[in-house]
């Protein structure tokens, strides 16, 4: 499997809820993919042994589109800064060396809103399908949206 380009993708944003609040949610693999991808993906679980608790901790979940399973691994995590650290345990559909990061900070001059941020490294093999690994692209540039949707005040 030869690596045909990397990527690098930060998206940030600004969220409509304190930064404990936030980081209640988003230091949970199982909310996040949740909240990010709805029903596009099944069977969202801990597995090895892994636990919300526990850090390095393995879960696991399916792409409905494709039957892909996706394996990750939450990697470290540090709660003081809120940030959590996470990584592809194998390759899913020509995505190869994943690691990500999620961090929430305060507002300084609006403590009930959060600075949201997202960062990402990934490879692509040479044998990935470009159309898969376009839509698995865009979908990772929405995914902050969907955060910032999850936060947002109820509308009137």
């Amino acid at each position: 499997m030869e690596i045909k380009r990397k990527h690098t993708m930060h998206h940030s944003t600004i969220l409509d809820a304190d930064p404990d609040t936030v980081w209640a949610e988003v230091r949970d693999p199982m909310k996040v993919v949740k909240i990010v991808s709805g029903p596009a993906v099944k069977n969202v679980s801990w597995t090895e042994g892994g636990a919300l608790e526990r850090v390095p901790s393995r879960y696991d979940f399916t792409l409905v589109f494709n039957g892909g399973l996706v394996q990750q691994e939450v990697a470290g995590r540090n709660e003081v800064e809120r940030s959590s650290t996470y990584r592809a345990v194998a390759p899913t559909m020509g995505i190869y060396d994943y690691a990500a990061t999620i961090r929430v900070r305060p507002i300084t001059n609006d403590p009930d809103r959060s600075y949201f941020e997202w960062s990402r490294e990934f490879a692509i093999t040479d044998d990935a399908d470009p159309e898969v690994l376009d839509s698995v692209i865009a979908m990772m540039e929405n995914q902050t949206n969907s955060v910032r949707e999850h936060f947002a005040p109820p509308k009137k």
